[in-house]
């Protein structure tokens, strides 16, 4: 399936391994698809079904006479508001919409949660008038989604074409979103029936602010949620319902989980862990339930950087996947949408042109983990402009790069688009070194979780086995003191700005300051107002580098 973009070259929706076209094919039989069915097959024979698993091809038993339904999924996840690659996005699935407008296939189109970033309403507008256009039809909240309170979130919603999902949320009677996010529903695609259940992460409380959100929104223990999923699709069953597709905002280790734990599961649509699951793996992305079918699980990474197209076919009397094809696209490919950007800049207003960028180290390789340019600059703004003895921000808040040349607010925005709001506190340095070695022990976690910390005014030495070996703070002259990270003075105070997500308790970096009541000041605005401020200020051509603040040895 090539797709053709007017100034661009052909662009080609691959399958990842030796795979065939799902479109356009018929198979012949198939039966339930067992584990046992995934070992090579040599046999050719009229009674058996290829069955596609990355690189290797397979057979399954003899049944008679199957009916069969093909079905494309158009998926998105953690676009996290980068309005750029939203427009990219959008490029991509009109031609997907070209490119198989003949195709009998039963077509959906559905979100894994973050779409939107931070608590700013107009990101919020953009992020729904974005997945309106797509045609997205459901989509599971992220924690994303609860950046922002609970009246305003259901104000966002009212515009809504798609339906709003969270099994696992405990939503008050009376509360603004009470009657909005729903559990589960049927979605009808020519005359098939797919029931469609969505989870919020279970660590919501965790990924958010100090907010109205997390303090009237509960989310069930995940245990419960095993047994409500399973109840659930037990129930759709009774109604002859046995297509069923999880939208899951719970990171991939849970969707793991999931798909082992619960019976009737066909797809999983992930989300959270930011993973980029290319095709179709034994093991990872393909599981099997405790009844021994295969269960589908996606994820396209992170920041709309890709996106998704599965091709299903399915044993439509029992609701078996006996053919995938899991396809995943750099948006990076297409140029953004003009019409797009259009409403994007109606909505956000259009940037404003700061001054220019002389030289850029463009993004780094590993996110949460590796030393950045792009946050020293921002954290630099952000203690120049308020006048602080540290700036620190966790690594995750870091979503994008600067790029040689003239830079504009919308650039500035969608380097730090999650939108939350500035506060400057106090730490003790006893304070600050124990965040530091917290963030330093993603260097040992699996997700590389919670990420390092991003500082201006401070430089530090950490391991790779997540250990910090040395710490400098570096005063406004530019003087280096030296921290003894052993034994940090719990009574030397340092005046610090961040944001009131990581002030809150975010990523567990730093207590509660928030519901303490220890901020000295909070702001209406975020990072990238500060940013925009001081590239102004400056008013020179500016190079962004690794100066060296934070060094990682062996």
């Amino acid at each position: 399936m090539n797709l053709m973009i007017n100034g661009l070259p052909k662009v080609s929706f691959k399958a990842i391994g030796s795979v065939n076209q799902v479109q356009n094919q018929q198979p012949q039989l198939a039966t339930q698809m067992k584990q046992d069915t995934f070992e090579k097959s040599d046999t050719k024979s009229e009674t058996k079904v290829p069955v596609l698993n990355t690189s290797t091809q397979t057979s399954v038993s003899k049944f008679s006479k199957p009916k069969y339904t093909q079905t494309d999924i158009f998926y998105i996840n953690d676009n996290h508001g980068r309005i750029g690659n939203m427009s990219r996005i959008y490029s991509a699935k009109e031609l997907y919409d070209h490119n198989n407008q003949n195709s009998s296939a039963d077509k959906l189109v559905l979100a894994a949660g973050d779409i939107s970033a931070g608590a700013d309403a107009h990101i919020v507008k953009a992020a729904n008038t974005y997945m309106n256009a797509l045609g997205i039809e459901a989509t599971s909240d992220g924690n994303h989604e609860y950046d922002a309170n609970p009246k305003e979130i259901a104000e966002s919603k009212k515009g809504a074409k798609f339906k709003s999902l969270g099994m696992n949320l405990q939503i008050p009677k009376g509360n603004p979103l009470d009657g909005i996010i729903e559990k589960s529903f049927v979605l009808e695609k020519n005359g098939h029936k797919y029931a469609i259940i969505g989870l919020a992460p279970p660590d919501l409380h965790e990924r958010i602010r100090d907010n109205e959100s997390r303090k009237q929104i509960g989310v069930d223990d995940f245990e419960k949620s095993l047994k409500d999923i399973q109840s659930k699709i037990d129930e759709y069953k009774k109604q002859g319902i046995n297509k069923v597709i999880l939208l899951s905002h719970c990171g991939l280790s849970k969707d793991q989980q999931l798909a082992k734990e619960i019976s009737g599961i066909d797809i999983i649509i992930g989300g959270h862990t930011h993973d980029l699951l290319e095709g179709v793996e034994k093991g990872k992305n393909l599981i099997y339930s405790k009844s021994n079918e295969p269960v589908i699980i996606t994820q396209a990474g992170k920041d709309g950087e890709y996106f998704g197209d599965l091709k299903i076919t399915w044993d439509d009397e029992k609701g078996i996947i006996v053919k995938v094809q899991n396809n995943v696209t750099p948006s990076n490919l297409f140029k953004r949408n003009r019409v797009m950007k259009g409403v994007f800049d109606h909505i956000l207003g259009k940037p404003e042109l700061l001054g220019e960028i002389k030289s850029a180290c463009g993004p780094t390789k590993e996110r949460l983990i590796d030393p950045n340019p792009n946050a020293f600059f921002i954290m630099d703004a952000v203690r120049n402009e308020f006048g602080t003895d540290l700036a620190i921000i966790n690594a995750g808040n870091i979503r994008g790069f600067f790029e040689a040349g003239p830079v504009d607010s919308r650039q500035v925005f969608e380097v730090v688009p999650l939108k939350n709001n500035m506060v400057k506190l106090k730490l003790t340095e006893k304070e600050l070194i124990d965040a530091l070695k917290v963030g330093a022990k993603s260097y040992i976690d699996p997700g590389h979780k919670p990420g390092i910390i991003m500082p201006s005014g401070l430089k530090y030495t950490m391991s790779r086995n997540g250990e910090i070996k040395a710490a400098s703070f570096i005063d406004k002259t530019g003087k280096e003191v030296p921290i003894d990270v052993n034994n940090p003075d719990p009574n030397k105070i340092y005046t610090v700005a961040t944001d009131d997500f990581l002030a809150s308790g975010g990523d567990n970096l730093i207590s509660n300051k928030v519901a303490s009541g220890e901020i000295d000041e909070k702001f209406d605005f975020d990072k990238d107002k500060l940013t925009c401020d001081y590239i102004k200020k400056l008013n020179a051509p500016i190079e962004i580098k690794d100066d060296g603040r934070i060094q990682v040895v062996d």
